[in-house]
């Protein structure tokens, strides 16, 4: 008889205090942008055969994409961008070829299609609008007091911000070290058909250095400060507003008595217990008292 034990996740000593659990809420972050980039006039043109399936962080435990590395020069640090081969050329024959029109990228056969210029020029533009909008959502959760020298002082509106605004450099890159930080984005057709879709899509990868790492973990940690400095909210009844109307008096008079008053007319009235209304409803009485020239409400029974 075999005996299995549960694997246990091994603890990174530099990572500890570091808020690396908070990790899925940046990817969550991440997938919007780019989805919403995607959706963009001018890139939606490249990425309308697709859309953003997933997005996780993960380490290189010495399997690394085979395809090219691309490294771009951030505000805080370098991004290596890589791109699933057979994604480049979907999205190259959907802006170029016969598949433009389609709902779809359609698949390719890379075996068939040798590396053209254009292919690689395709690239760098894809890299650099992916990373733009990586490095503006790096910078929209920084505090304003750590962003860095060259990003744009107003960091609201970052991680929507054209890529153009951002004016990588690209260079080929070598492949990230062993225990690198990658993120690692699946993408999924958009046709509707979940068959179709499935076959057209693929993979691309951001590989992060130190100093982009410790921006992203940085920018986590504010908000678990921030979540830590909150009060906690008491119980909904203790939170939620009401506004009641306290009515002292009411009267009922003839119509013709009402027209025949003048000013300074005096209408008797006796003052009994008020009653309180929510709105139209009629939920209490109150008896009417004065406190420092002001009149009161007090002993409030429910009505029956």
């Amino acid at each position: 008889m075999t005996k299995h034990t549960a694997q246990h996740q091994v603890l990174d000593p530099s990572l500890l205090g570091r808020p690396v659990h908070l990790l899925p809420n940046f990817a969550a972050q991440l997938r919007d942008d780019l989805m919403q980039s995607m959706r963009l006039n001018t890139h939606r043109r490249y990425w309308g055969g697709f859309q953003v399936a997933d997005v996780q962080f993960s380490r290189i435990d010495g399997t690394t994409p085979t395809s090219r590395w691309l490294s771009f020069a951030a505000p805080a640090g370098q991004i290596a961008f890589s791109l699933e081969r057979k994604v480049l050329l979907s999205v190259l024959n959907y802006r170029y070829g016969s598949g433009a029109k389609s709902d779809a990228a359609p698949a390719v056969d890379e075996a068939s299609v040798r590396v053209t210029a254009t292919e690689e020029r395709l690239a760098v533009v894809l890299g650099q609008q992916l990373a733009g909008t990586l490095a503006g959502r790096i910078e929209a959760n920084l505090p304003e007091a750590n962003l860095p020298s060259g990003a744009r002082a107003s960091a609201d509106d970052a991680a929507g911000a054209a890529v153009e605004d951002y004016s990588f450099k690209p260079s080929t890159g070598a492949q990230p070290a062993r225990g690198a930080w990658v993120i690692v984005v699946t993408l999924a057709g958009a046709n509707a058909d979940a068959a179709a879709a499935a076959g057209t899509g693929g993979r691309f990868w951001f590989a992060l250095d130190k100093q982009l790492m410790a921006a992203v973990l940085r920018g986590l940690l504010r908000d678990r400060d921030g979540a830590k400095q909150r009060k906690p909210e008491g119980p909904l009844a203790q939170r939620l507003q009401l506004g009641l109307t306290g009515r002292l008096a009411s009267k009922e008079v003839m119509l013709g008595s009402l027209y025949d008053l003048q000013v300074g007319d005096i209408i008797p009235i006796s003052l009994h217990r008020a009653d309180v209304l929510l709105e139209d409803s009629r939920l209490f009485t109150a008896a009417v008292t004065e406190h420092k020239g002001k009149l009161c409400l007090t002993s409030f029974e429910d009505v029956e």
